[in-house]
């Protein structure tokens, strides 16, 4: 799948096709801790605040939209500023095609061209294809948190994995 992919920079006219891609997760997995789909108005929302300030990026085959990922702040305080999350969603049949890690690559490359020296990835114990690819990707585990979410009728755990990026 990755032959004819491009991956650009978010636009707000992105967000149907990224609530789409989103609402899966949010509705049938553990994947989003979320519970409520996420409107096309309320999703545009949210790309318009998090491009403002952090990279942003969609994956695109076609006209379609098979994947897209992001940076957003990891946590408020000033001493944690050059800490980011991030998140990667892809379509379901994108999955394992190669997608997903050109879209982190590219997703890493302009982090450390912004200075971020940590990246961070949260991801449900359960999903354990998502901390496969990460640490592919050379993220490692640092933390790990039980019964922290409550999705689909059970207690979920959390796990932190992290990439230090400045130097790579």
């Amino acid at each position: 799948m990755e032959d004819g992919i491009c991956v650009r920079r978010v636009v707000p006219e992105d967000a149907a096709q990224i609530s789409e891609i989103y609402n899966y997760y949010i509705e049938e997995t553990t994947v989003s801790f979320e519970v409520d789909p996420i409107s096309v108005e309320a999703m545009r929302n949210r790309i318009a605040s998090i491009s403002e300030r952090f990279p942003y990026f969609v994956a695109e085959c076609g006209g379609v939209i098979v994947g897209y990922c992001y940076a957003h702040e990891w946590k408020e305080r000033p001493a944690y500023s050059r800490t980011f999350e991030n998140t990667v969603y892809l379509r379901r049949d994108a999955v394992a095609h190669g997608v997903g890690a050109r879209l982190m690559r590219t997703l890493i490359d302009a982090c450390r061209e912004m200075g971020c020296h940590a990246l961070i990835a949260c991801i449900t114990t359960e999903n354990e294809g998502s901390q496969r690819f990460h640490e592919s990707l050379g993220f490692r585990e640092v933390s790990h948190f039980r019964e922290v979410g409550y999705k689909l009728g059970r207690y979920l755990d959390v796990t932190d994995m992290e990439l230090l990026i400045e130097d790579r």
